[in-house]
């Protein structure tokens, strides 16, 4: 993994090829640091039988509830690529690693290095993609979208987001919404994730992009149940891509 400089550029190379690749020891972790790794969810019927054997029984039944063969297999190998990811800050196998979600679905561990500050993760897949930020004793949030130009932009932004994210978006020309839209989804997501606040408070999670087109501030009025001082960091997925890490603090780096 690398520093990334500017705004970070993903890659997406199977989970299987990840999860199959030799590894020496586990993965030390600075603070202020986030790790984020991407991966496409596709493998061979083997290696979705072993992620299957993985998951936990809750695991498994979400998974199942699913009506489409495809997204049960995206979900498995999304979740088993989790396991494979956090077992290797850990240095222990996928299946005996231990997961907790919180009441409001918040996922995490459940087991800490020793006499260290817990690792921390968030993920995010869409579209047969995934990402998944690790960091170490700080709570770290990421959401990655396809940029999809049937989504009814006017009405979701003037219902949903801050009134000056909204008028942002309509002083865009019509085939610029969408993709500015899904820019402050991703980046209010990540917020909304790191913090384990559901959807309710999209429009209580302001977002200030900066002038680099990288960094993003989070504004948050007074009375709101999110936390103040958040940044927010996007990435570089592809074109029809929009993706974002968010982290408490503006001293935090990210790798990838």
């Amino acid at each position: 993994m690398n520093p990334g400089i500017g705004e970070p550029v993903m890659a997406f190379p199977s989970i299987e090829l990840i999860a199959t690749a030799g590894w020496s020891a586990p993965i030390a972790m600075e603070d202020r640091t986030i790790h984020v790794w991407g991966f496409s969810l596709d493998g061979s019927l083997s290696f979705v039988e072993q992620c299957r054997s993985w998951l936990s029984e809750d695991e498994r039944g979400r998974a199942a509830r699913f009506i489409r063969q495809q997204d049960q297999v995206r979900f498995v190998l999304a979740h088993g690529g989790l396991r494979v990811v956090l077992g290797r800050y850990l240095g222990i196998g996928p299946d005996v690693l231990d997961l907790y979600r919180s009441e409001a679905g918040k996922p995490s561990l459940t087991r800490e290095l020793r006499g260290e500050p817990g690792i921390t993760f968030n993920m995010s897949h869409a579209h047969g993609r995934a990402l998944i930020a690790v960091s170490k004793g700080q709570e770290v949030g990421v959401d990655l979208e396809r940029i999809r130009s049937d989504v009814e932009v006017a009405k979701l932004s003037e219902r949903f987001f801050a009134p000056s994210e909204h008028a942002t978006i309509m002083q865009l020309a019509q085939e610029q919404r969408a993709s500015r839209f899904f820019r402050y989804w991703v980046s209010k997501e990540a917020v909304l994730k790191a913090q384990g606040i559901g959807l309710r408070a999209l429009s209580q999670c302001e977002i200030s992009l900066g002038t680099d087109g990288v960094g993003a501030e989070v504004l948050v009025p007074v009375g709101s149940p999110l936390q103040d001082y958040w940044r927010i960091r996007r990435l570089s997925c592809g074109e029809g891509w929009e993706a974002a890490v968010a982290a408490q603090g503006v001293d935090w780096k990210i790798v990838v």
